[in-house]
């Protein structure tokens, strides 16, 4: 949280979160005991960055002051518990409908997934892109053989793959319906790999199916 950042602009981001209606200037200095010149340079740096946006302003009796609220952005800097939740999740799913159903279910997730990526077939240099788009770091390897592989340097279910093995199955029917074909786990860090390494085998035409078409001609 706030990686980067000094504390008084933690403090500050901290103070609107208790604040949601907004704080001005003046109560800001006086909240973090900080002249209103620095309270302003640092308002200015979080604006820029999109961590807070300009409110309402209040009357004062005299200027009206400006109020600075906490963006949405800003707020997803503060410690979430998705974790928590996506444990408890996938426990009682496990529970409910069994390992088979729910590797079904990661394997139907996985190609929803890929529809929301693309919408034909790609290869494997297309394929890391949508996944550093979703959160991987993932690269091409080529072997010495020519053959491609995809090295993912994160597994970005890796908490929930630890108790669930079964869900590293969404990552393989992602790629394997993002290119059309059959995916090998070659290594698997759950497994107590360095990476996690794919190699996509690209599925036979359907031969039968095309033979019923040229018959038809």
């Amino acid at each position: 949280m706030f990686q980067g950042m000094g504390r008084t602009q933690q403090d500050l981001l901290s103070a609107l979160l208790y604040q949601p209606a907004g704080m001005s200037i003046d109560n800001l200095a006086s909240h973090l005991a900080v002249t209103r010149t620095a309270i302003r340079q640092h308002l200015s740096a979080l604006e820029r960055d999109g961590l807070i946006v300009r409110g309402d302003t209040r009357p004062t009796g005299r200027r009206p002051e400006q109020l600075y609220l906490l963006s949405a952005t800003g707020r997803e800097l503060f410690p979430r518990q998705y974790q928590l939740l996506a444990d408890l999740l996938i426990g009682e799913v496990a529970e409910v409908i069994g390992h088979d159903n729910l590797v079904r279910l990661m394997r139907s997730l996985g190609r929803k997934l890929a529809a929301g990526m693309a919408q034909q077939v790609v290869g494997e240099e297309q394929i890391v892109e949508h996944m550093n788009h979703a959160g991987y770091e993932a690269e091409v390897f080529f072997r010495s053989s020519g053959e491609k592989e995809i090295v993912a340097h994160n597994c970005v279910f890796h908490h929930l793959a630890e108790s669930h093995p079964e869900v590293c199955e969404l990552d393989l029917a992602l790629i394997g319906a993002l290119g059309e074909g059959d995916v090998q786990h070659i290594e698997c860090m759950v497994r107590e790999g360095k990476v996690c390494r794919f190699r996509l085998s690209a599925n036979p035409p359907n031969l039968n199916l095309d033979r019923s078409r040229n018959s038809r001609k």
